[in-house]
């Protein structure tokens, strides 16, 4: 029997791709373990931030004294923790707690935890004044309540909540509709982790994702501080840190248009070897696709490697993983080598790269010499 390095290479590449599956199989079983333990910690977690909020009303009371405005934070506070109790045995199969920020890809979404950390606190701060309201003594109080909860003094809160809600529905359909039209390539992810709040598909830092999330997390906080000196009145946002808010938004959904793209093919050419004669491109031969996008965000790991399909012809052919220390050679994101099969036939044929993602790259010809 002859060698072939083109058969032991594809050997090699299928015994890979069999064990790189069977590894993420059991990282997808490890990953659905750790969000059970999530799902089963949340209820604590909530009950314990209303106990953390009863101890720290309870220690700063010393002195000054028990008020109604403590009774109602904490009244809302349990109020709002056995509501998301509930959500969390409602939707205990679709990730519990971070069922509504988890987005279609399996990832942590930036825009729908912004506002989700914007609309909690204004759903606690409703139900405050809720109880507030109903445990008023005489109308003066009431009127005095419902002034401090006047449209005048909370607009830049309402600005802000609404702009955060707005970009989260505007995301989710800005990638949702280049997905479907094959102009932004997604591979799902094994399991939310917290770092895909700060980085992109490929776990590489995210500038814009970054810059979003770090922003409304300082507008929160400044938030609550203003909230806490006047506890009587909805937190007054400056314009100026709406407009801030606003500029970062606008960066976010900037990034979000920007990332990603289809595979490009620029040029095939054939792959000679060292000391190989040159020569046009034959059946049996290697040939190296040069372009960009063979590789998406997030399909790195081996077993997404192995599901890269070159289309020559009306033939597919799986390109063979080549292991280099820290990584893969082949396929890379720029250049793809895969060999001309028996099957297709001699004379010009189209060739295209289907990715991991399942996007195809548009046509490009090949002459192949009988």
């Amino acid at each position: 029997m002859a060698h072939s390095a083109g058969a032991a290479r594809q050997w090699i590449s299928d015994e890979l791709a069999q064990s790189a599956r069977a590894v993420a199989e059991r990282a997808a079983a490890e990953g659905r373990a750790r969000g059970e333990a999530v799902r089963r910690r949340a209820p604590l977690v909530l009950w314990g931030a209303v106990g953390a909020l009863l101890l720290g009303q309870a220690l700063t009371a010393i002195g000054a004294g028990w008020t109604d405005s403590r009774t109602a934070a904490l009244a809302a506070a349990v109020a709002l923790a056995a509501l998301l109790t509930v959500l969390v045995r409602r939707h205990r199969e679709h990730g519990g707690l971070l069922a509504p920020v988890v987005g279609e890809d399996g990832r942590l979404s930036t825009s729908r935890t912004v506002a989700t950390a914007w609309l909690l606190p204004a759903g606690w701060l409703v139900l405050m004044w809720a109880v507030r309201l109903a445990s008023a003594p005489d109308a003066a109080a009431r009127h005095r309540l419902l002034a401090g909860f006047g449209l005048a003094r909370g607009a830049g809160l309402l600005t802000v909540v609404a702009i955060a809600c707005a970009v989260a529905v505007a995301a989710a359909r800005l990638v949702s509709v280049r997905v479907r039209a094959g102009r932004q390539q997604k591979v799902p992810a094994e399991c939310p982790r917290a770092g895909d709040l700060l980085t992109d598909d490929a776990g590489r830092g995210s500038f814009a994702d970054a810059q979003y999330v770090l922003l409304n997390a300082v507008a929160v906080v400044f938030a609550a501080v203003r909230l806490a000196v006047e506890p009587d009145r909805l937190p007054d946002l400056p314009w100026g840190l709406v407009a801030l808010a606003a500029v970062s938004a606008a960066t976010y959904l900037a990034g979000k248009y920007a990332e990603g793209g289809r595979p490009v093919v620029l040029s095939v050419v054939r792959a000679r070897e060292i000391g190989g004669l040159d020569g046009p491109v034959r059946t049996g031969d290697d040939i190296e696709i040069r372009g960009s996008g063979f590789v998406p965000p997030g399909a790195q790991p081996p077993h997404r490697l192995a599901r890269t399909v070159v289309r020559i012809g009306g033939v597919d052919v799986q390109v063979p993983l080549v292991p280099v220390p820290g990584g893969f050679a082949n396929p890379s994101d720029g250049v793809l080598v895969v060999p001309v099969p028996a099957d297709v036939e001699p004379g010009r044929a189209e060739v295209r790269v289907i990715t991991a993602a399942g996007v195809e790259s548009a046509a490009y010809p090949l002459f192949v010499q009988e």
